[in-house]
């Protein structure tokens, strides 16, 4: 039984999700999926964030998540979105006391492209190829599953058992 590393992608309108395995040097995807919160104003979706996102980690039971720290872009507002919904979804993660490791965007590109800069084209396609799948996943999944890459190849002693 290897580890199981959820990775977690936040977005102000949608969140992606993966839970990796790792055993030894060989990982898998075990789950994915997206969570879109509904509701007509920021504090319902927050909310719908939070209680659809809680069920989703105690179905899949990690061992560790991992979750893409917030990018600051041009336009404040959006920034401030996405912090909340990061804000939220560590309160999820805090409040199962789970271990918790942040990676910026330039992290996950260069752990799993090799480079920081590289595009979102090359992080889907290395997903794809690392993890064996079949097909491309949404984005936002394939975002959530770059992230738990991540973890499992920067912090190889916190997947090893």
């Amino acid at each position: 039984m290897g580890v199981r590393v959820l990775g977690i992608d936040p977005g102000s309108r949608a969140a992606g999700w993966a839970l990796v395995v790792a055993e030894g040097n060989r990982y898998r995807l075990e789950s994915a999926g997206v969570v879109r919160p509904k509701g007509d104003h920021r504090h319902i979706r927050l909310a719908d964030l939070q209680h659809r996102l809680a069920q989703v980690v105690a179905e899949l039971a990690p061992d560790c998540a991992a979750v893409e720290s917030s990018f600051s872009g041009r336009n404040p507002k959006t920034g401030l979105a996405l912090a909340e919904s990061r804000g939220v979804i560590l309160a999820v993660l805090g409040a199962l006391d789970l271990e918790v490791s942040s990676y910026s965007p330039a992290e996950v590109k260069s752990a799993i492209v090799g480079h920081g800069k590289a595009e979102k084209q090359q992080v889907n396609y290395m997903v794809v190829r690392l993890l064996h799948l079949e097909e491309r996943p949404p984005s936002d999944a394939a975002d959530a599953m770059a992230v738990a890459l991540t973890h499992i190849h920067l912090k190889p002693w916190k997947t090893t058992r």
